[in-house]
């Protein structure tokens, strides 16, 4: 019970930071949840092994992973047809509606968009996860260069953060590009 007691101690002050990254690599309020979710599962059943003295990179890597693989298992299940689907278009049923993922924003995130702070989280989320990953890190949750390496395995020679000046520099494209598009009439001509 005391392991427990320490556990919850030193990492429910992380919550919000593990749902932070969460959120900004899935992409969805639900997804993060169940992310964070299995990695406080996760890290708990592994916490025995935890050595150091700050759990925030090393429950944050657990976060970075499990949302990765959730990524990686959607990425998969978009082109999986059910079976039932198949064989109710063979039986001359009617076939149930696929309902897939929409690859634009919603229209909570379309309310929530306006304004400049709009202009920042779409600049975000046109970045890969990878890139995401280090932004939302090191500017949103206030990792120090060092954590970020230890956490995403990505240094350069002297142990900095080797994603780091290209995540900033895809991002900088990203809300340039958004800039150049808005200064855009209908007819796509400079304004």
């Amino acid at each position: 019970m005391a392991e427990r007691s320490r556990f919850e101690q030193l990492t429910l002050p992380h919550m919000e930071a593990a749902y932070n990254l969460a959120f900004w690599l899935v992409r969805g309020r639900a997804d993060a949840e169940d992310v964070v979710q299995d990695a406080y599962l996760r890290a708990y059943r592994a916490f025995a092994n935890f050595e150091g003295e700050n759990i925030r990179p090393w429950l944050l890597k657990i976060v970075r992973n499990v949302a990765f693989r959730r990524l990686s298992d959607q990425k998969r299940a978009r082109n999986v047809i059910s079976f039932d689907t198949a064989i109710s278009d063979r039986t001359g049923g009617e076939p149930a509606a696929l309902q897939v993922a929409a690859e634009g924003p919603s229209a909570e995130d379309i309310v929530i968009g306006l304004g400049e702070q709009a202009v920042v989280k779409r600049a975000l989320a046109a970045l890969a996860p990878i890139f995401r990953e280090v932004i939302v890190l090191r500017e949103m949750e206030a990792l120090s260069y060092q954590e970020i390496a230890e956490l995403t395995g990505c240094t350069d020679r002297n142990g900095d953060v080797a994603a780091g000046p290209c995540a900033r520099g895809a991002a900088q494209d990203a809300y340039a590009h958004h800039e150049r598009r808005n200064r855009c009439n209908v007819t796509g001509r400079l304004t």
